[in-house]
């Protein structure tokens, strides 16, 4: 279990970093996550840091959640596979639970997707996306385009056969949305592969999260909405 750290947030100083306040010394923190979040990196905001000792490491943490609108919120992109295996444990993944094997970073055409499940069931691809913008009880994907997810989509409709169903698993870092949406107005593009891919056969997921000091936990399973968008 980590230990996480308590800061303040100062502000972005670039995509991929933020400077924060760890007990009134000033730090700068690997921001995990590309996306725009601007309504949650908000100059005061407190947040919770992964610290990522080493002489390889430019920054000493990770900036992993932040409290905005009342909640946690996790940050860290990297966490929604993890998330989604648990998930898919507790049953929370209702049509994938025939797959007791799991493998992580699996070779597809030009991808690499983030799961491969295999049982009695055949195969099941599944590419998790991680959510942290919610809007009026309503997750909404992506809030900044993302030509790689609609590659991805495109790449599970097209590994779809006999024996080879494929997924899409949206995890949403907090706990106050009631189902997800994706944003057209952000990315078209994606929104239209979605659909597209959904048509196609691949498995809309979507699983909110609670969110605390050690982490994200798969809390329930919500509806995705593909004809319904922003």
């Amino acid at each position: 279990m980590d230990t996480l750290v308590d800061g303040l947030l100062i502000g972005r100083a670039n995509r991929f970093a933020a400077d924060l306040s760890v007990a009134g010394v000033p730090a700068r923190a690997h921001l995990p996550n590309s996306g725009r979040m601007r309504e949650l990196l908000v100059s005061g905001a407190p947040v919770r840091l992964r610290p990522e000792p080493g002489p390889a490491r430019r920054t000493p943490y990770d900036l992993v959640q932040v409290f905005a609108f009342g909640r946690w919120v996790g940050l860290d992109a990297r966490t929604p596979p993890a998330v989604a295996i648990e998930a898919q444990r507790r049953g929370l993944l209702a049509g994938l639970e025939g797959y007791p094997t799991v493998r992580r970073e699996v070779g597809l055409g030009a991808s690499r997707i983030d799961l491969r499940f295999e049982g009695p069931e055949g195969v099941c691809w599944a590419e998790c996306k991680s959510v942290n913008l919610v809007e009026e009880g309503l997750a909404l994907f992506p809030d900044a385009p993302t030509a790689r997810g609609a590659r991805h989509l495109r790449e599970l409709a097209g590994a779809l056969a006999p024996g080879v169903c494929a997924a899409v698993v949206f995890v949403v870092q907090r706990d106050d949305d009631t189902a997800l949406a994706p944003i057209t107005t952000a990315d078209s593009a994606f929104a239209a592969a979605l659909a597209e891919a959904v048509a196609a056969g691949v498995e809309p997921y979507a699983v909110t999260c609670s969110v605390d000091g050690a982490g994200l936990h798969p809390l329930r399973a919500i509806p995705v909405r593909v004809g319904s968008q922003a």
